[in-house]
């Protein structure tokens, strides 16, 4: 049978009041018209749904049969509806991120912070990865977008737009309190303990060629696999270490670390949003992007 949805949808609502006219008003549409669909519908099927009488309308056996499966497919359309509706809202949903350290301590966090007072109702997922691994996850999709620093390994099939940059630091520890006082090359730094992430990071592979270029040797004597693990080590002076500016004011370590004053311009990181082209995002996900977006002065076209 292909019977007119409109006219389930007249019986339910008769049915439910059991009165035409609550029911007409229900569906903004007039009395005349539910009657006359009501009609179409038993001619359809073939059979009486109501029984009528001055008190209201009453199902017959063979329309509350029908209605047991109206009932039913109604209340399933209603709560789709209604989780649409509430996903439309941002009432509920969830967002899937792929973050590396440095991305998350010095933009992520307080976008998330801002974001979760907004909308409570929404689900977030953060993976902690390093850039390459929050690329792979976002090709994959494992996670709705990425926010990564450093561009090289971002692959040009991916949409990728930088929201903010931000310059490195060297920092030292109280034992070697004594390089603040002094203006210090590259070349200066190779004669302490330097504190940096492993080789396989593109934390290690962004200093390593830094260094090449002016002729020295990187060599790392203590290897880190977190940024907050640098800072604590340069804490407690086992080395000299770069970070992002930033991260001592989120941190709150500018008073248990040195900054030491350079020659040489140490580049700046870039972070960015890394989303897939072929892949569309949810409410949840296309609302962050814009606080992300409007944070860093940028577009979501």
């Amino acid at each position: 049978m292909n019977i007119s949805y409109d006219y389930y949808k007249i019986f339910y609502y008769a049915a439910k009041c059991q009165n035409i006219t609550q029911a007409a008003a229900i569906l903004r549409n007039n009395q005349p018209n539910v009657t006359r669909a009501i009609k179409n519908l038993e001619k359809e099927l073939g059979c009486t749904l109501f029984l009528r009488s001055r008190q209201g309308v009453r199902l017959t056996p063979e329309g509350e049969k029908l209605y047991q499966h109206i009932r039913i497919a109604f209340a399933h359309i209603e709560a789709g509806e209604e989780e649409i509706a509430s996903v439309r809202t941002l009432r509920q949903g969830t967002v899937s991120i792929g973050a590396s350290e440095i991305a998350l301590h010095c933009l992520l966090l307080p976008v998330l912070k801002e974001y979760r007072s907004l909308y409570p109702g929404i689900h977030i997922r953060l993976y902690n990865h390093s850039t390459p691994q929050a690329i792979s996850a976002l090709k994959n999709g494992l996670v709705d977008f990425a926010v990564v620093t450093t561009q090289s390994s971002i692959s040009t099939d991916l949409q990728s737009v930088v929201l903010k940059e931000i310059p490195e630091i060297a920092v030292c520890g109280k034992a070697y309190a004594a390089l603040a006082e002094r203006r210090l090359s590259l070349a200066d730094l190779t004669e302490y303990p330097l504190v940096c992430f492993g080789e396989q990071t593109m934390t290690y592979g962004f200093y390593s060629e830094l260094f090449i270029k002016r002729g020295l040797n990187f060599s790392p004597s203590v290897e880190a696999t977190t940024v907050d693990q640098i800072l604590l080590l340069v804490e407690n002076d086992l080395g000299v270490g770069f970070i992002p500016e930033a991260l001592l004011k989120v941190t709150g370590k500018e008073e248990s670390v040195c900054v030491l004053k350079l020659k040489e311009t140490l580049p700046s990181r870039k972070i960015c949003f890394v989303k897939h082209p072929s892949f569309s995002l949810g409410e949840a996900a296309r609302r962050l992007e814009e606080m992300l977006r409007e944070l860093a002065g940028t577009n979501t076209t």
